[in-house]
């Protein structure tokens, strides 16, 4: 892709789109031209591409978590004409004509922030024009989207909205050529101050036009799809109910030595999809229950306990945040008890050599089997070692499950690198090839592997869920699927070490 690298546009030169006055005299509305980029990609890719960041506004700004769309309406799709909003929109501005361009789209968009507190969702109404006779052959093809925030003055702007009445993207293509342009222009508001800020965020908003167009016309293909097992929006607002309800204490409590900001946030995102996703699954029936194998500082498991989700999880390694939750937030000290030191050691294991373990290295009682009642919905989040065997336990048990793969470890619990893909249109990382890999087995236990890229601050952020199955469980060979992928030889003896070492933290 060639270096982005604009040209701005002079203070005193001729506008690139000139709106239409409604009074006869009436001194024409200033859109000032800022930027201009030369560019190979064609109006079929424009257009894609501002409708993308139409709906996805949180590409341009991390304030932002999304775009509700309130209208829409286009030319092409209606016989009677654009259509205008329901009354139960608001008031939208008046919709503006632009010197030889026709409107073809009319979009009215919600822009919903991280923060409530901080700002309030904004509504905004996107129009997309084209310039009236463009179908010629041979003529120079033109399209315009403009943006009108709905507000009326300065003051009433939220933060992380530019100061200005509007915003215009441009897009000139000579098919002859194969070449064009795309500039943006701001209409400013009357006598206001015109920062340098506001010079910098328009070369930000080119930049991601032009990125995002000419990464299209290189042939790049998006990899990465989210929100495909549950709306954006309804985890989100999920997710911003549990932050305001419990960020703040978590944070200020937090026990461990790991950064609390980063655990705190991503716990509550997995906790609001989970939520959701629970939602669809179980609706108004009894919630079976949850496991996390694996748990970790035991988080995720409290703030469920918390929404009412009753459940527990279990680690090798107990750790300090486990006694503290529950204080803070004056909520039961049952709560605590959902969380428990234990090693897991599952079916396929041999359990042979076990009885010539002393008892004093080898304490039973910290030793789980892996198997859990009927339904039980089992969460592997980060879960290292245990991380394969998760569709492998919830076939034993027959148990859906979701699983979140962050390190690589093989069925002996050893550190491996996962065979590259065999999809070659996925990448050949690390991270990718643990992700199919485990995908694999999942499909190979009858589960269907639903996968989900979770909007969590991790580059681990990848989930596969298990909740709908091909054939019935009990067809499944545990045992040829344990031997497919390597065997557990080593899987005891890594129980053992886990086990004495547990001991000794316990004995100091």
């Amino acid at each position: 892709m060639p270096k982005f690298a604009p040209e701005e546009v002079a203070a005193d030169a001729v506008p690139v789109v000139r709106q239409e006055t409604k009074t006869t005299g009436e001194e024409p509305l200033d859109w000032r031209p800022l930027f201009r980029h030369e560019c190979t990609f064609n109006p079929v890719i424009f257009q894609d591409v501002m409708l993308n960041l139409i709906k996805n506004p949180n590409i341009n700004s991390s304030w932002l978590f999304r775009a509700d769309i309130l209208h829409d309406t286009s030319k092409k799709n209606s016989k009677d004409g654009l259509k205008t909003p329901s009354s139960d929109v608001g008031d939208v501005p008046v919709i503006p004509s632009f010197d030889g361009f026709g409107l073809q789209r009319y979009m009215i968009r919600r822009l919903i922030p991280r923060s409530t507190m901080r700002d309030k969702p904004m509504d905004q109404t996107c129009l997309i024009y084209q310039r009236e006779g463009c179908d010629i052959e041979g003529s120079l093809q033109k399209h315009l989207v403009v943006y009108l925030p709905h507000v009326s003055s300065e003051a009433e702007m939220p933060f992380y909205h530019p100061t200005v009445r509007g915003i215009a993207f441009h897009h000139e293509w000579s098919p002859a050529e194969s070449r064009g342009s795309v500039s943006i222009s701001y209409l400013y508001f009357e006598g206001g101050e015109r920062p340098e800020k506001l010079t910098r965020t328009a070369l930000h908003l080119l930049q991601a036009v032009y990125k995002h167009g000419q990464g299209r016309a290189d042939g790049y293909q998006k990899r990465v799809h989210h929100d495909l097992l549950v709306p954006q929006a309804r985890v989100q607002n999920t997710y911003t109910a549990l932050k305001q309800k419990y960020a703040r204490t978590l944070i200020g409590s937090w026990a461990e030595s790991t950064d609390p900001t980063k655990h705190v946030f991503e716990d509550i995102c997995i906790a609001a999809f989970l939520i959701e996703l629970w939602t669809d699954m179980y609706g108004k029936n009894p919630f079976p229950g949850f496991v996390d194998i694996g748990c970790g500082n035991g988080l995720l498991v409290y703030i469920l306990n918390l929404e009412g989700f009753k459940g527990w999880g279990f680690d090798a390694r107990s750790r300090k945040s486990w006694s503290t939750y529950g204080i803070d937030l004056k909520t039961p000290t049952g709560v605590q008890k959902s969380l428990q030191q234990l090693i897991l050691l599952p079916p396929p294991v041999s359990r042979d050599g076990l009885a010539e373990i002393s008892s004093e290295d080898f304490r039973a009682e910290l030793v789980h089997d892996g198997r859990f009642p009927k339904g039980t919905f089992i969460i592997s989040n980060h879960a290292d070692e245990l991380t394969p065997w998760t569709p492998i336990l919830a076939a034993i048990s027959d148990c859906p499950f979701i699983m979140i793969p962050c390190c690589s470890h093989d069925l002996t619990g050893a550190r491996f690198r996962a065979p590259a893909p065999k999809d070659k249109k996925k990448a050949d990382s690390a991270y990718s090839s643990l992700v199919s890999w485990v995908a694999q087995i999942t499909a190979d236990c009858g589960w269907v592997a639903e996968q989900e890229m979770l909007r969590i601050p991790s580059t681990r952020n990848a989930a596969i869920v298990g909740r709908k199955r091909q054939g019935d469980v009990s067809a499944v060979d545990i045992g040829a699927i344990v031997d497919r992928y390597g065997g557990t030889a080593g899987y005891l003896e890594t129980v053992v070490k886990l086990v004495k070492s547990t001991n000794l933290d316990a004995k100091h």
